[in-house]
């Protein structure tokens, strides 16, 4: 449903401003790479936090068997 909203989107943005639409068309790959590094940072601290909690809630997990 996001890919058919966001394709409206485009269509419409390519036809009352063409401009900005072709300049949007070109920035997006850089802006998506420039995101990747912050994507691969929130995955490795949510690992981290599932790793803690894990270890926080092994005794408990051990004591109810």
């Amino acid at each position: 449903m996001s890919f058919v909203c966001f394709t409206l989107a485009w269509i419409v943005l390519w036809v009352f401003c063409w401009p900005l639409a072709l300049t949007a068309l070109i920035l997006l790959p850089f802006i998506w790479l420039l995101s990747l590094p912050f994507r691969l940072v929130g995955i490795v601290v949510d690992a981290v936090f599932s790793l803690i909690k894990a270890i926080l809630m092994l005794p408990a997990r051990l004591l109810r068997g």
